[in-house]
Parts: structure tokens; C-alpha cells; sequence
């Protein structure tokens, strides 16, 4: 039971993990590698961006290696919920909300379409400065309540 909320646990400091890292190293430093998602400088399917799904990876490897070495000790479960956390970043935002992959195009759910309007106020900002909503998957309230039922 203990490994589980050390998996739960890991998720949701991704998420921290990931507002912090959006925020100020992708619109801040590397805004180099994360411009040409927000202006579309690209032509094909990658984007200089994709690079920071292998940066992110790499943490998630080494604890899951390191753990695994170990008889599954507890950095084996904190790689794991990096690595699910990769996995859920993925499908939501590049398959669900940019359609990288024709997958998931249409729902009702409100999370789901509150997660999108917040993303698509993210990428309004074409700039490294302004921006708002670095998050995944937590959403602020806003987004709830300007939906239409």
C-alpha cells in the first residue's frame, strides 16, 4: 500500500514539477526549445519542444533502473510516477489537445473541456512573457465556469 502513495505521491509533484518548469524554464531559458510550439515555426510532425519529453524522461529511467537494482525499492515506485505521469502528459496534451494523433477529438466532459479552453488561453500568448496556465492538469476555476453546460 505504501508503494502506491509513493506512486500517487510522485504524480502529483510532476504536476508541481511541471507548472515550475513551464513557467520558468520553458518561457524562460529554453524558450529557444519551446518557441516553435506556441508560434509554429515547424512544418513536420516534431517540434524543437519534443525535446523536453526525453529531459523530463530521463529522471523517471534512473529512479525506475536505480529502484529496480534494488528489489524494487522506493525510488523504483517514484520513477514509476514519473513515468505514468509522462504517459498521462502525453496523452493529454499532445494526442487530446494539439491531436498530434487523431484520437480523442470530441468529448463532453467537463474536465476534459475545461483542460483544453485553459490550454488554449496558454497558447494565446505568442510570446515567452504573459503567459498563463502552466499546469496540465490542474485547471483553475475559471475554465469551469466559462463553459457552457
Amino acid at each position: 500500500m505504501i508503494n502506491i502513495l509513493w506512486v500517487i505521491g510522485a504524480f502529483v509533484m510532476m504536476e508541481c514539477v511541471a507548472w515550475i518548469a513551464h513557467k520558468y524554464v520553458m518561457h524562460g531559458l529554453f524558450w529557444f526549445l519551446h518557441k516553435d510550439h506556441h508560434v509554429r515555426e515547424t512544418k513536420g510532425f516534431f517540434e524543437r519542444n519534443d525535446y523536453f519529453f526525453l529531459i523530463f524522461a530521463i529522471p523517471g529511467i534512473i529512479c525506475l533502473a536505480i529502484g529496480l537494482r534494488q528489489d524494487y525499492n522506493i525510488l523504483f515506485w517514484i520513477g514509476l510516477g514519473i513515468t505514468l505521469y509522462g504517459f498521462a502528459y502525453f496523452t493529454i496534451h499532445d494526442i487530446f489537445i494539439h491531436q498530434r494523433f487523431r484520437l480523442f477529438r470530441n468529448t463532453e466532459n467537463r474536465y476534459l473541456r475545461a483542460i483544453r479552453r485553459a490550454h488554449k488561453m496558454h497558447h494565446k500568448h505568442l510570446s515567452k512573457e504573459e503567459g498563463e496556465c502552466f499546469g496540465m492538469l490542474w485547471v483553475p476555476m475559471k475554465y469551469f465556469k466559462e463553459l457552457k453546460n
